[in-house]
């Protein structure tokens, strides 16, 4: 029997993956009532020490989360991107951010994945959800009206919903869908560096002259700023974690003095943050029965953007809101995903088509467009 949202009944759910989307989610559906708890694959949170990129419709949604001051505080609010010359540094043009925040919060911040992480996960501790780490689904069995779900640990438990938000390989995508989809490799690869942040780097900036790669700095702190490098990476080669520094520095050299300044400061390979770029987006549904997937296991996207992680928060908000509304859930799962196809499925492609043209350069590319073209779409509502 259909609960009605109405009812003094809580729904059930049963997050799997305690990552971005699975704890704005917990956070979101916990707050209007819903009984959440969370599984997590590994022991120990593996959380990458490398910074993110967000904008105003990420802030935005963790605002409607209760947490939107919270992330602004770990990180550093940046006053847009500019874009300049690789050889002699000179600015090529700017785009300054707009809030649709509110007047209290910025358009762009720089914030370290650890940071947001310990930012969430506080306030999934204080609202009290349940999280057991080192334990994952074994079988899920959607019985029509409750999903049967058993675990690696040997225990069970019956759910009204279950959430996969188990990232770009997620198990249960597959168990939903078999091998239908999964990421595809794009040919490009995006390194990462965390250096000292100088005191007069106050926008984000991307050294473009050169086509075939992208070079930009981002603050995260008032101490730090980190530096990635995207580049043409054919084959997918696996890298020795050894020579990482090195192979870094070789995909900066001759791109002019202030690349050349931040390269020198690259020297620990075990710091710098290497990863193939791949992208995978599922048509809508995004759900089979009771079971739904949200975030990087339904649309992931390459960085280019800096839209990941806004991507996932917005899921878990539209999501929340959608699963309070008093219908069938068959209903609620199907509006949420009409919601944000079309908008996730936007910012892959556009994310796609700014590696695509620093690998295959075009006389019509126009990034600096494509940028501003987003910039007005992500300030739209959810």
């Amino acid at each position: 029997m259909e609960i009605s949202r109405e009812s003094s009944v809580k729904e059930k759910v049963l997050i799997v993956g305690g990552g971005i989307g699975g704890f704005s989610s917990a956070i979101g559906l916990t707050q209007r009532g819903f009984d959440v708890e969370i599984v997590e694959l590994h022991k120990e949170w593996k959380i990458y020490h490398v910074g993110i990129i967000v904008q105003s419709n990420f802030i935005r949604a963790l605002a409607t989360l209760g947490v939107g001051k919270e992330a602004v505080d770990a990180g550093y609010a940046y006053r847009g991107w500019r874009w300049r010359n690789n050889e002699d540094g000179s600015e090529l043009g700017r785009s300054e951010g707009v809030s649709s925040a509110g007047p209290e919060f910025p358009a762009d911040l720089g914030l370290a994945r650890p940071a947001l992480h310990d930012v969430l996960y506080k306030r999934v501790k204080e609202l009290g959800i349940s999280i057991r780490q080192g334990v994952t689904f074994e079988t899920v069995t959607d019985n029509g009206d409750s999903v049967d779900v058993s675990f690696t640990d040997g225990t069970s438990g019956t759910y009204d919903l279950v959430i996969g938000a188990d990232g770009a390989y997620s198990k249960m995508r597959q168990l939903l869908f078999g091998d239908t989809y999964k990421p595809e490799f794009t040919g490009q690869g995006v390194w990462r560096y965390n250096l000292p942040r100088p005191k007069d780097l106050e926008w984000a900036e991307a050294y473009i002259t050169d086509p075939s790669r992208s070079i930009g700095t981002v603050p995260l702190t008032e101490d730090t700023m980190y530096i990635f490098v995207t580049s043409p990476e054919p084959g997918n080669p696996y890298f020795d974690p050894s020579k990482l520094a090195e192979l870094m520095k070789d995909r900066m050299r001759g791109r002019g003095a202030k690349v050349e300044e931040f390269m020198e400061q690259i020297t620990d390979p075990d710091l710098v943050v290497y990863r193939p770029l791949e992208t995978c987006v599922i048509p809508a549904p995004w759900h089979k029965g009771r079971v739904v997937l949200i975030g990087d296991a339904v649309h992931s996207s390459t960085p280019h953007l800096g839209q990941g992680a806004a991507m996932a928060v917005e899921d878990a908000v539209v999501l929340s809101d959608e699963l309070d509304k008093d219908a069938p859930i068959e209903e609620r799962l199907t509006a949420f995903a009409e919601r944000r196809y079309h908008r996730a499925k936007f910012i892959a492609d556009s994310s796609a088509l700014l590696g695509e043209w620093q690998m295959n350069p075009t006389p019509d590319a126009d990034p600096m467009g494509l940028y501003e073209r987003v910039r007005l779409f992500i300030g739209e509502e959810i």
